[in-house]
C-alpha cells in the first residue's frame, strides 16, 4: 500500500486543504506543503446537505491527484455515499473516511473500500456516541473524531466541544481494550497543544491541521515548523 511507512508513523500532521490552502492558487499551495516536508493532505468533500458548505469539487481533487504525490486522506461528509465513494476510489485516494450517521451498511462500505486497496474508516460527529463503533472498530483502519460540528470551521465562534478530551480518551481506551490497531484521527480546531497532549503519549495518531496550526499567509514556513514540531514528538 502506498505510503505504508507513513501510516505506521505516529504524530502525523495532515493539513486541511480547504483551511490551509489558497483556493485561487491551489496547486502552488500544495507544492509549498510538499516543500515544507508535509506528506499527507486532508481533503474534505462536502455536498452542501450534510453540512452547509461545498468548497471543493471532485474535478479539482482529480486534477490535484495528477500533480502531487502527497497522500490523500479524504473525509467524506455527504448524505449519499455511493457516487462519491466510487469517484474518489477512481481518482486514487489513499484513505477514505465516511460518516457513520449517513451509511446504512457500514460493514459493506468498509469492505468495499478496502477491497480496492484503500484504507477505510469512519467519522463521528461530536455528539455521536462511541457505541456506534461497537461492532465495526476492528474493521476500521482509522476512526476520525470531529471536535467541532462539520461544516462550521469558518465560524470563529465554533470552538471544540466541551467533551472533546473525554471522547478522545474514551476512544483510545476502547480500542486498547479491544486490541484494535485502528488509528485515531482528530479534526476541528486542533492546536499544537492538542498535538503534544494527544500525540506524545500515543493517544491520537493523525491531526488535521487547520488555521489553528497553520498560517495560510505564511504557508511554507508555518507548515515546515509544524512538521518539525511533530517530528520532535516522535523521538
Amino acid at each position: 500500500m502506498k505510503g505504508a511507512d507513513m501510516w505506521g508513523q505516529k504524530v502525523i500532521a495532515a493539513p486541511s486543504l480547504i483551511s490551509c490552502c489558497d483556493m485561487c492558487r491551489l496547486e502552488e499551495s500544495v507544492k509549498e506543503l510538499e516543500r515544507a516536508g508535509i506528506r499527507m493532505l486532508h481533503i474534505d468533500i462536502l455536498d452542501g446537505c450534510f453540512s452547509p458548505s461545498m468548497p471543493l469539487g471532485l474535478d479539482m481533487v482529480r486534477a490535484l491527484r495528477e500533480r502531487t504525490d502527497l497522500l490523500f486522506d479524504v473525509h467524506l461528509m455527504v448524505s449519499e455515499n455511493d457516487f462519491f465513494v466510487e469517484e474518489l476510489l477512481d481518482i486514487g485516494v489513499d484513505q477514505l473516511v465516511f460518516h457513520v450517521e449517513t451509511e446504512p451498511h457500514i460493514d459493506r462500505r468498509l469492505a468495499m473500500i478496502r477491497d480496492r486497496g484503500v484504507r477505510a474508516g469512519v467519522a463521528l460527529k461530536p455528539s455521536t456516541s462511541l457505541r456506534s463503533l461497537d461492532y465495526i472498530a476492528d474493521q476500521c483502519d482509522t476512526i476520525l473524531l470531529m471536535l467541532i460540528n462539520p461544516g462550521y470551521a469558518a465560524s470563529r465562534q465554533e470552538g471544540q466541544v466541551s467533551y472533546a478530551a473525554k471522547k478522545i480518551l474514551d476512544l483510545r481506551k476502547m480500542l486498547s481494550e479491544q486490541g484494535s490497531k485502528a488509528l485515531i484521527e482528530i479534526d476541528g480546531r486542533v492546536s499544537r497543544k492538542d498535538i503534544a497532549d494527544y500525540g506524545k503519549n500515543g493517544i491520537a495518531d493523525i491531526f488535521v491541521a487547520g488555521s489553528t496550526c497553520i498560517e495560510k499567509r505564511e504557508l511554507y514556513e508555518s507548515a515546515k515548523s509544524l512538521e518539525q514540531f511533530c517530528r520532535n514528538l516522535r523521538v
